[in-house]
């Protein structure tokens, strides 16, 4: 394979996992919205549906677009396949997202889950001065010392499902889940 066709091929590999991770990230903000009754993670989960439509049509155009030989494109149909059952995860995601935006009464079981549970959801944002700064998630050790798990992290416009190796930037705004007692450590880490 020629460089140039290397190239393509692992930027529709960088897309793909790109709208898969986005999609289980938009799978897991869901399920935490609707569990925690939180309408900011519901609206967060809405924003980056509208995303992934781009990001799959996007993919979708890069796969198509791509000039590889018909033997080659053989195997990209599979990947166009994986991405609309992706997207189609997404909207998933987003129908449930929109039980908490719309205020739907939860089911009697759920509705005690809520009112029973110790979790809470909190969003902070990374000022110059904090310790986590370039540091990664895994050196952070952000559970151990609040109790609190970051779920997302919010760079720009862009939300994505932080990895152990991913590293925490000035500006970042963390979205995390844990018990409220770990809250306040969490704001003091983020921006003392």
């Amino acid at each position: 394979m020629s460089k140039k066709r290397r190239r393509k091929f692992e930027e529709i590999v960088e897309k793909f996992v790109e709208l898969k991770d986005t999609s289980e990230l938009m799978m897991d903000l869901a399920y935490s919205s609707l569990l925690m009754n939180s309408r900011e993670l519901a609206e967060e989960v809405q924003k980056l549906e509208e995303y992934v439509d781009k990001l799959h049509t996007d993919f979708e155009l890069l796969v198509l677009s791509s000039g590889f030989k018909k033997e080659e494109a053989k195997g990209f149909l599979g990947l166009i396949r994986l991405g609309v059952v992706t997207e189609k995860i997404a909207d998933a995601a987003a129908e449930i997202a929109e039980v908490v935006l719309r205020e739907i009464e939860p089911h009697p079981v759920l509705k005690l889950t809520i009112e029973e549970a110790e979790e809470t959801i909190t969003y902070v944002t990374v000022s110059e001065n904090s310790s986590l700064v370039n540091k990664t998630l895994r050196e952070a050790k952000v559970p151990e010392e609040t109790g609190m798990w970051v779920l997302a992290i919010r760079r720009g416009d862009r939300c994505v499902r932080p990895k152990p190796e991913t590293r925490i930037q000035v500006g970042d705004v963390l979205i995390a889940s844990g018990y409220a007692e770990g809250e306040e450590d969490l704001k003091k880490l983020a921006s003392p």
